[in-house]
């Protein structure tokens, strides 16, 4: 449910895209915890602007804008060509805002749900992308940015506390700012009965100054795929840490759709470090259907505690969990559907609808 449209200015190219979609289904399935200001707020859209010789030399200049029910994201990024041999190179800046929901979040309706803490975060980075040439099975990444995050309420307002007074930044102040060294790497292998993919990213606060924000966060993720007959077997694992000054912000948050079903998003816990497993066995119903059975968990191991504010001791969060359910994927031309209802560990049930890949 939405209007696209493509205009050609010169050697420009511009995309427009306007989508009802995502909000009836937000309106079916979740309870909004915002009120909607204006009848702009209904709308979720796109606008993508991409220019391909910007200088004469084929530089590339792609600005992009999206709006969510919620969120927005404003990214510009400059491209200058290289050699392939050479490490591909971006300029970067982008202004994001969006809800804190995974740390700040309020657990509902027995963690099935997670309530708005008033806590929205407005992110402005500007910094380097280099994309190094892939190998057979191994690329990387590297960046190097300056991050200004301002914690600020649903009204817009700057904050430097959350509703229980307990600091939301690392400083103290209204705003945090840092410059982060990341580093990711990338492995996938794939033959006609599996796969094997795992990345590593690690991300370094530089001191720059002498209040920026110094810490050391990585993340893994594992996945394998197997095909068992007609079924497909997938299993992840998920972990990371992050030592050093840390605003609560930063912590793992576990819980929802993409980590632990049958909970909120973070309704599990949020803390230094996390561990969360998935396993989904999916059997082909016809052409375009299948259907799933799947098992997650997560734990903070036991971190929760040492987050700044302790937001998971506050909010009652169990710092572990299990989900279990099942589901539908449906494939077409115009997208991806997929349809899960899961049952965490309270015995509370959970209905996750979403839509990705949707065709221009």
């Amino acid at each position: 449910m939405g209007a696209q449209k493509s205009i050609h200015a010169g050697k420009a190219k511009i995309d427009v895209n306007v989508d009802l979609t995502h909000k009836l289904c937000a309106s079916l399935m979740l309870t909004p915890f915002r009120s909607s200001g204006s009848p702009l707020s209904l709308i979720i859209g796109s606008l993508y602007i991409k220019h391909p010789n910007l200088f004469g030399g084929s530089e590339k200049l792609d600005v992009s804008w999206d709006k969510g029910l919620y969120d927005s994201n404003v990214l510009v990024a400059y491209r200058r060509p290289r050699p392939e041999w050479l490490a591909q190179q971006s300029f970067i800046i982008q202004h994001s805002i969006s809800p804190e929901i995974g740390v700040h979040g309020v657990p509902m309706d027995n963690f099935s749900r997670s309530g708005s803490g008033s806590v929205n975060l407005s992110r402005l980075s500007v910094g380097l992308d280099l994309n190094e040439p892939a190998s057979s099975k191994w690329s990387s990444a590297t960046s190097i940015k300056f991050e200004h995050v301002r914690p600020v309420n649903d009204d817009g307002r700057s904050i430097s506390r959350d509703l229980d007074g307990f600091p939301v930044t690392c400083s103290g102040n209204f705003h945090d700012s840092m410059v982060v060294l990341r580093q990711e790497s990338r492995f996938a292998k794939a033959d006609e009965c599996s796969f094997s993919r795992f990345s590593l990213q690690i991300e370094q606060g530089i001191p720059v100054l002498s209040k920026w924000l110094i810490f050391n966060r990585f993340k893994f993720v594992a996945s394998k795929g197997v095909k068992l007959g007609p079924a497909f077997l997938l299993a992840s694992l998920t972990g990371g840490s992050i030592v050093g000054d840390m605003a609560p912000y930063q912590a793992f948050a576990i819980g929802g759709l993409g980590s632990v079903r049958g909970y909120g998003e973070g309704a599990v816990g949020s803390g230094r470090s996390c561990l969360v497993a998935n396993s989904e066995l999916t059997l082909p119903l016809n052409k375009m259907l299948e259907g799933a059975i799947f098992m997650d968990c997560g734990t903070d191991l036991g971190s929760g505690h040492h987050v700044p504010g302790n937001p998971a001791l506050r909010h009652g969060k169990p710092g572990s969990g299990i989900g279990l359910g099942y589901g539908l994927r449906f494939k077409s031309q115009f997208g991806h559907f997929q349809v899960d209802y899961a049952i965490n560990g309270f015995q509370q049930k959970t209905v996750y609808f979403s839509i990705s890949n949707l065709a221009s």
